[in-house]
């Protein structure tokens, strides 16, 4: 088995052009990904806003918070049913499927008549959300070589940020346009489509998946004959009951669940409202709100490439746990000192790129770190049930959040508290997996 690996480890070390455009496909699919994603989060105050009646205009907050629960909860599904097709039916063909669904959702986003309509169309295009990220990273994580992983993985998930920046920039400028600037933005979202002809022609599966899926097939052949063996029951099982019915493979999940769950529940809940906190300073020094919205999530996402790029590099050099547990512990402080004592408009811009280095940048060790914990033939389904199914249960992060903050009347008290979800990151860290820089992927 370790021969196998090695072969297919110095296959892919020899064919740069194909790992570099596995990598150049995922990157952009990742970064429309982005855009979609931070879309919703700064034209959802003047969407919902503008599609509710005035009588339901003071709760506001609480519908937000829904909106971005159904496209938690559709990123959720949508990502474990990839996650399973993608060991079945490839990297390749599940990355073409992800990109077409997601682009033509986020285009018929912009066609809501109300506030119903806007709330099922994100859950749909949370489908195709969630369903990109995984074989983007199996395919970039089996053809990039082990001493170069982290940097390929943190360079793929700085995608995310690139496309949060660019919806930053494209709101500050299309915001202005009117009442149905909001509407542009998702527009824009149909341009992921013309990616397709890009990776149908360009990108190939990995090998190392292509001999997983031939051994699954001749296993199901030798048990159809009768010739039945325990390895070859393993080989066909079902990917999410092979994971979930090997005990180590199930604690390795519970707990890579629960720092999963900490980083986007302390995303989902508490760093999706830094632009409307913005906002709020700037509307009580009576400035531009929306400007400054902008401007806020601009530098927020400007932190987090950097956050991300960061981590790819310095987990090659010192390891992934050690950085993972840094990263968590930065995230905490930052959020706290920012929601509690920032209250300067010009201050807040640079804690919002400190906050966002940690706070987003975090996100990347799921894209370096867990293609490295499973085996290739259940690798996609086990990672999209840990970046995926924790967002299952992040979704009802944003609905508290927003009843925090009509309780409270405040935006900072009530991320504070939800901040301190960034513990549990803290706690489970150091007991999670093994520590795996430098090693070869698991057959």
């Amino acid at each position: 088995m370790a021969a196998t690996v090695t072969r297919a480890e110095s296959w892919t070390t020899s064919i740069g052009t194909a790992r570099w455009r596995a990598l150049a496909a995922s990157w952009l699919g990742w970064m429309f990904d982005g855009y979609e994603t931070y879309a919703i989060v700064l034209v959802m105050a003047q969407a919902v806003g503008q599609l509710l009646p005035p009588e339901k205009l003071p709760t506001l907050s609480v519908y937000m918070g829904g909106l971005l629960a159904a496209t938690l909860l559709g990123w959720a599904m949508g990502g474990v049913a990839a996650g399973v097709l993608t060991d079945y039916i490839g990297r390749k063909s599940m990355l073409m499927i992800s990109i077409l669904w997601y682009a033509v959702f986020a285009g018929l986003t912009a066609l809501s008549p109300n506030y119903w309509f806007l709330l099922v169309f994100r859950f749909l295009t949370g489908l195709g959300l969630g369903a990109e990220w995984g074989p983007g990273t199996a395919i970039v994580a089996e053809f990039w070589p082990p001493s170069l992983r982290g940097r390929a993985g943190g360079a793929l998930h700085a995608a995310l940020g690139v496309g949060f920046f660019l919806a930053s920039g494209i709101w500050l400028l299309v915001n202005p346009l009117g009442s149905s600037s909001w509407r542009y933005m998702f527009i824009i979202g149909i341009l992921p489509a013309f990616l397709l002809l890009y990776v149908r022609r360009a990108v190939n599966d990995p090998a190392l998946w292509v001999a997983a899926n031939n051994r699954r097939r001749e296993a199901r052949k030798r048990l159809e004959m009768g010739i039945v063996s325990q390895e070859d029951r393993e080989l066909a099982q079902f990917t999410i009951t092979r994971v979930l019915s090997d005990r180590q493979l199930r604690r390795r999940v519970g707990l890579l669940l629960l720092m999963s769950l900490s980083s986007a529940l302390g995303w989902w809940s508490v760093q999706t409202w830094v632009p409307q906190y913005a906002a709020q300073l700037a509307a009580n020094a009576g400035k531009r709100s929306q400007h400054w919205a902008s401007l806020a999530g601009l530098t927020y996402n400007a932190g987090s490439i950097a956050g991300y790029l960061a981590l790819g590099w310095l987990v090659d050099v010192f390891g992934r746990k050690l950085i993972i547990w840094l990263y968590y512990l930065g995230a905490l402080g930052l959020t706290l000192y920012f929601f509690l004592l920032v209250k300067d408009r010009h201050v807040l811009l640079v804690m919002a790129a400190a906050t966002g280095f940690f706070t987003n940048g975090q996100f990347a060790w799921m894209t370096v770190y867990l293609p490295e914990l499973f085996p290739t033939r259940v690798r996609g389904s086990a990672m999209c049930l840990v970046f995926d199914g924790s967002r299952s249960i992040a979704a009802f992060g944003p609905l508290l959040a927003g009843w925090l903050i009509s309780s409270f009347g405040s935006i900072g008290t009530a991320a504070a508290m939800m901040s301190l979800i960034y513990v549990v990151g803290l706690i489970v860290t150091p007991f999670a997996g093994p520590e795996t820089k430098g090693k070869p992927l698991p057959a």
